[in-house]
């Protein structure tokens, strides 16, 4: 989600960057929910608890690196 901005996202626009179904990730994004760092805007979207977190992931995490398929 940190790629593609700060902004709320769609669930399938997020799988799309991580090369996955959103079938795949579904389950981390619940987990993320759960944990406080995600909330959902509106039906289908996820968006970021914390103010330029995006920023943050980007600044401190290797994002360069695509998961094994």
């Amino acid at each position: 989600m940190a790629e593609l901005g700060p902004d709320a996202h769609k669930a399938a626009d997020v799988a799309e960057v991580l090369q996955k179904s959103s079938e795949q990730v579904a389950p981390f994004r619940a987990r993320l929910i759960n944990k406080g760092l995600l909330y959902t805007p509106r039906h289908g979207y996820a968006k970021f608890t914390v103010p330029q977190f995006d920023r943050f992931m980007k600044r401190f995490m290797d994002l360069d690196a695509v998961p094994p398929a």
